[in-house]
């Protein structure tokens, strides 16, 4: 079972990532405005810092590669996976 500091990070990394595929899907057919390129960028480095924090913390988010194996251990098969949290 997910800790409170645990599933909040997770409803951040949740939010960001809602937020940053609606930019992107926006940039798609308005690549010029600015505004969006610069929220969208700000949005992925938020983003980016929330998910290294939170894997520093509680492990692995993912398996294919975005995750650095932590202390030469594989540390993804210790933890519940981001699925099977219970919030």
């Amino acid at each position: 079972m997910a800790d409170y500091n645990q599933a909040k990070m997770l409803l951040e990394i949740q939010q960001l990532s809602f937020v940053a595929v609606e930019l992107n899907l926006y940039l798609d057919t308005h690549p010029e405005d600015q505004q969006a390129l610069a929220l969208y960028n700000s949005t992925h480095q938020s983003l980016m810092q929330c998910v290294r924090k939170y894997e520093s913390i509680y492990g692995p988010l993912v398996n294919f590669g975005y995750s650095p194996a932590m202390q030469n251990y594989w540390k993804w098969v210790d933890s519940p996976w981001p699925w099977e949290i219970k919030y």
